[in-house]
């Protein structure tokens, strides 16, 4: 056992494997070839005696049967009786052609026994139908019909012979086959324990020889990895691979160690240089915001508002009330837009500013654009988010009535559903087809798992949509549409009473 260590030491882990793997590739055929051996033993043989037992049954069975027919035959005219002797002829005719004159499967004495039952049969057969014609003919003759009788006792006699002799030799057999059936148990205890020592023993050696050092060197590895580079050098017996592999481990521990050390000296150097630079970056962006705030500062919103107001004051001096009236509107949109910072607002407020921005595109766009509010709860005791109507109404005019000549209707329905509020934006405008609404709905779907969102959707479609989500654990947004018919805009919230603190954080 020593000597076939040592040897294992030697080898080299390509061969290592060879030796294991060819082990167990030889172990497997030796238990293959065993399992077909058992095969053999057990279903071919033991399928031979049961087939000869059974055919040469059928033998005797179908000629009893034919005796019987012929019998009730030529005692009978009925018709009945000479279709069931034909059946019978036939069905003998087929049993002995099952048993074939094979010398090597029958033997001597069952081929004898055969040959000369199917030369007797082929005789019988002849004195058998040239009665069965001279009975047809109303001329059988009674000494003919005792001579068949004498040959169906002879060939029954035969065909029993036949039938003992092959039960014997099957009984003869099936002694033989006993005392192998009775080892086969302790053949495989066996053969399996010794398959099991070889491999357990090559297994044992194979880990001491590789897994051991491997495990070893992977522990030794994660101290070095903890900055441990001052551990015991690591010792093995073998003179593979392996055995090489952690000579120069060794060898390069310390130095590694100490170039690692540099290494992270400069690190801490570099970490040092590179904070502060990342401060110097912070204080420059925190400088070019205050000067973008400084310049934005400069632009005062209310001299807007007072341009605008002014322009409304000369209008009205001029007597031109609709120029008043949208200047008025476009001013009311602005301080809308500018100086609304809450999240959510009145209902009332919403549709005001929804009636201001329709009252321009009405303006614009004359008898083609109609507007409806058809709302059947108090708009001022509900909240809804800031800015959610006017770019809805804006995509209804642009992508829907101004590209349908005759125009068409925009139309706001609001409606308290058991706590919640269900609000549709519906235009008659020229729809989409499925593949631009389906591409819609999948932008507007990756946009609240943070993707980028297509052009196809817009900006305000899709910043609605998010904010409803977002604001709203349970929110909805639903678009629907159809192409020559016009589109929908679903949005389902919570019913929120006005009471309710409204949060302004932008």
């Amino acid at each position: 056992m020593n000597k076939i260590r040592q040897f294992w030491k030697n080898l080299k882990i390509i061969n290592k494997i060879k030796v294991f793997t060819g082990s167990v590739f030889f172990a497997t055929l030796a238990i293959l070839l065993f399992d077909v051996w058992i095969i053999k033993l057990f279903m071919m043989d033991f399928n031979d005696i049961m087939e000869d037992n059974s055919k040469s049954g059928e033998v005797i069975s179908a000629l009893n049967k034919e005796i019987d027919t012929f019998d009730m035959y030529v005692h009978s005219a009925d018709p009945s009786n000479k279709t069931e002797w034909i059946e019978s002829v036939n069905e003998s005719a087929k049993t002995l052609n099952k048993v074939p004159l094979d010398y090597g499967r029958l033997g001597q004495e069952r081929y004898a026994l055969m040959f000369s039952f199917k030369t007797a049969y082929g005789e019988y057969s002849v004195e058998r139908d040239k009665v069965i014609e001279d009975f047809q003919d109303g001329n059988v003759l009674i000494a003919d019909l005792y001579r068949v009788y004498g040959m169906q006792k002879y060939l029954l006699q035969y065909a029993q012979h036949f039938v003992d002799v092959t039960m014997k030799e099957g009984n003869a057999n099936y002694q033989k086959l006993m005392p192998v059936i009775i080892s086969v148990p302790f053949l495989v205890s066996a053969i399996g324990i010794v398959v099991f020592f070889i491999i357990f023993e090559i297994s044992k050696i194979m880990n001491a020889s590789i897994t051991t050092p491997v495990l070893t060197l992977a522990n030794a590895s994660r101290k070095i990895a903890a900055n441990d580079f001052f551990i015991d050098d690591i010792e093995v017996s073998s003179q593979d691979e392996i055995g090489e592999l952690v000579t120069a481990f060794n060898k390069m521990k310390f130095a590694t160690g100490e170039y690692i050390k540099a290494l992270e000296d400069k690190r801490v150097a570099l970490d040092q240089l590179h904070e502060q630079e990342m401060e110097n970056l912070k204080i420059e962006k925190q400088l070019e915001t205050m000067n973008l705030e400084l310049l934005k500062s400069q632009i005062n919103p209310h001299f807007l508002f007072n341009t605008l107001n002014a322009i409304a004051g000369t209008a009205n001096l001029e007597d031109a009330p609709t120029t008043e009236q949208m200047i008025e509107a476009l001013s009311s949109l602005f301080r809308y837009n500018l100086k609304t910072q809450a999240k959510e607002t009145l209902l009332s407020q919403e549709l005001k500013i929804s009636k201001d921005y329709m009252y321009l595109q009405k303006m614009r766009f004359g008898e083609r654009v109609q507007f409806e509010i058809d709302s059947e709860v108090d708009e001022n005791a509900v909240i809804v988010p800031t800015f959610t109507f006017q770019p809805l109404l804006e995509n209804a005019i642009i992508h829907g009535i101004s590209k349908k000549v005759e125009g068409g209707k925009v139309t706001i329905k609001i409606r308290h559903v058991g706590g919640r509020l269900h609000i549709n934006v519906e235009d008659t405008g020229v729809g989409m087809d499925e593949i631009t609404l389906w591409n819609i709905k999948k932008q507007l779907y990756d946009q609240t798992l943070n993707k980028n969102l297509e052009k196809t959707v817009g900006i305000g479609l899709g910043n609605i949509c998010k904010r409803i989500r977002a604001m709203y654990s349970d929110g909805n947004f639903e678009i629907t549409s159809k192409e020559g018919e016009g589109t929908v805009i679903f949005i389902d919230i919570p019913f929120l009473d006005p009471q309710m603190q409204v949060d302004s954080n932008v």
